[in-house]
């Protein structure tokens, strides 16, 4: 590229003019975005959510990777974009794009090869891809390379990994690219500073070195000057070449992506003394995350979320849950309990029970699920002293406040020594007469462990959710899983087979257990799985194998997330399918060991929260 012969002019100070850059999304690490702003390019990152992928999925199919599906629709909606060639996805985007745009379309659309490591012939290679964009840039923005822009945009990415990072105990985001939403959420939840380290978060250069930033600036004078003088360093074309082939090496030096051939470097990242958690995020329907979640898992003694995002705004409710549960587990490396600090939330309740002088101290935990609301009383020693179930309805906040009702109808004047109420469930932030608040993760864990000390797994399958929780020794939580992305095989698809096969839940409970023939359902979705059990009634099948065949496909489902989780007995069942003694025989057969199920398995929940108060006093 002979930029010297067209750089005459008025080219660099539009270069300079922010206001005059073109903008430009990008979305990966790699991306050239200096030699962007060197030719008159302002990049922003491209990770907004998108409500739908309605164009993307026109022109593509629904199973594409949710991220490039996210390209799409930020590209169809305008503007000039650069894409790197990291993986098919991002290739099948670009295509997509390129024929939309046809030819001669006025925008920018590049898709830059990216080698996979940081040998010679790769930086030889990147440093051509390099100079033929910079040579398209130039042409289609009409502002020529600017070699003082691209000196200090080098300079103002300079810098190690280090330099992101906090001085005090923190968590990080990695993996996939997070959107910006995503990380707001993350924050909000989690009592740490928490840093981006993703596949687009960590972006650094090294400095540049003097003796190439001199001679950038000694072009830049000769071009405001007009001139095409010899500056003593060899021409314009050939200070280009050495800044493209520092620039090259530069990008390829930084902390590898998981996509490079080489991913030991990335040890500085998860290594690192302050660092207490990982949350790693995965894109729907990416393979190439799940393979370095797996590797991350084995290699680093952390405490390792996994969360999956597509792109979309998420479910507040199982996000929170999820990483509220995390921070939980894992807020003992900062020094802090599960609980936190005593709030004033529950000084309504307060107001309106009195504080009756009383020699006993009474603690309450109450479980607000999607179908019941649990609520268990113990006293100091921690023994149960009332406790009521009542259905959740519509709002959260009326079924706290029923089985509150109910709670003081059992005790009477005695409900006026509760001294602390802790909430947890899903319901649990709006739930006003509670003192505090702390997942269902943690509180089945305590539960538990109270009830049976002995047990290491918990299966815990309520109304819409399905959960693995893998105990230490003290019943805190070492691991957990959930199935929130579906209702397969909670309560609300029991709940709808019954409807179906037109029986009680009681009834499907009983008919599970004697059956004659051994059906098998495949489906797992509620949908498909409802309409298989229509075509096997209208096979005329018995009831009895019908309900044999849903609760095989449960137990499967559930014992598959034992063993992704790495759960081991003894193990216990808790939540109001563990009242299915059909699910729970099955689910026995399965794991080939016993499953301990407590005489109310519904209160797990509650009584854990109950504990963690009475603990907080």
């Amino acid at each position: 590229m002979s930029w010297m012969a067209s750089a005459c002019g008025s080219g660099a100070s539009a270069a300079a003019d922010a206001e005059a850059m073109r903008p430009c999304a990008y979305f990966c690490k790699y991306t050239p975005l200096e030699l962007l702003a060197a030719c008159g390019f302002r990049p922003h990152l491209a990770d907004a959510e998108c409500a739908q992928f309605e164009q993307a999925e026109v022109r593509t199919h629904v199973n594409l990777c949710s991220h490039a599906k996210m390209l799409i629709e930020t590209a169809l909606a305008g503007g000039d974009m650069v894409l790197m060639d990291c993986c098919d996805s991002i290739r099948r985007a670009f295509d997509v794009l390129h024929v939309e745009d046809g030819e001669g379309g006025d925008r920018l659309l590049e898709l830059v090869d990216l080698p996979h490591d940081e040998s010679s012939c790769a930086r030889m290679r990147f440093a051509e891809g390099l100079s033929a964009l910079a040579a398209t840039l130039v042409q289609r923005s009409g502002v020529p390379f600017s070699p003082a822009a691209f000196a200090k945009a080098c300079e103002s990415a300079n810098g190690q990994v280090a330099d992101l990072l906090p001085e005090e105990p923190f968590f990080a985001v990695m993996g996939a690219r997070a959107s910006d939403g995503l990380l707001d959420a993350i924050r909000s939840s989690l009592g740490a500073p928490v840093v981006d380290l993703t596949c687009g978060g960590n972006r650094t250069l090294p400095p540049l070195p003097e003796e190439l930033r001199e001679r950038c600036l000694a072009a830049e004078m000769c071009l405001a000057a007009g001139t095409e003088a010899d500056r003593g360093q060899g021409d314009g074309d050939a200070l280009f070449a050495d800044c493209m082939d520092w620039y090259a090496h530069g990008l390829l030096m930084q902390i590898p992506c998981m996509r490079m051939a080489d991913v030991a470097r990335r040890r500085e990242l998860t290594e690192h003394p302050d660092l207490v958690g990982v949350i790693y995020n995965t894109v729907k329907f990416c393979d190439f995350y799940g393979f370095d979640y797996i590797r991350l898992k084995e290699e680093a003694p952390l405490p390792i979320l996994k969360i999956e995002s597509d792109y979309r705004p998420q479910p507040p409710g199982q996000l929170s849950t999820r990483l509220e549960a995390f921070w939980e587990s894992a807020s003992g490396a900062l020094g802090k309990g599960a609980v936190r600090a005593p709030s004033a939330r529950g000084e309504s309740r307060k107001a309106e029970m009195g504080e009756v002088a009383m020699e006993e101290a009474l603690f309450a935990g109450i479980d607000s699920g999607s179908t019941s609301t649990n609520m268990v009383v113990i006293d100091e020693s921690g023994e149960m002293v009332a406790s009521a179930i009542v259905r959740t309805g519509p709002k959260a906040s009326m079924g706290a406040e029923a089985a509150l009702a109910a709670i003081k109808e059992q005790m009477g004047e005695r409900a006026s020594a509760i001294r602390r109420i802790f909430a947890t469930g899903y319901g649990r932030g709006n739930i006003s007469f509670a003192d505090d608040a702390v997942t269902e993760i943690t509180c089945h864990g305590r539960g538990a462990h109270a009830i049976a000390p002995q047990i290491r797994t918990i299966v815990d399958i309520g109304g819409q959710d399905s959960k693995v929780i893998c105990l230490h020794e003290d019943g805190t939580v070492a691991n957990f899983i959930m199935n929130d992305k579906c209702a397969a095989g909670t309560g609300r698809f029991l709940e709808a087979m019954a409807r179906t096969l037109e029986l009680s839940l009681p009834e499907l409970a009983q008919a599970g257990q004697r059956w004659d023939q051994d059906l098998t359902i495949s489906a797992m979705c509620t949908v498909f799985a409802e309409s298989e059990v229509i075509s096997l009634i209208a096979d005329d099948h018995a009831h009895d194998d019908i309900v044999h065949g849903l609760n095989k496909s449960i137990a499967s489902r559930t014992a598959s997330m034992v063993a992704r989780a790495k759960g081991e007995g003894p193990f216990m069942m808790t939540g109001g399918v563990a009242r299915n003694r059909g699910v729970v025989a099955e689910l026995e057969r399965k794991l080939g060991a016993s499953v301990f199920v407590g005489k109310d398995p519904d209160l797990c929940g509650a009584l854990g929260a109950a504990l963690l108060a009475r603990e907080s006093s």
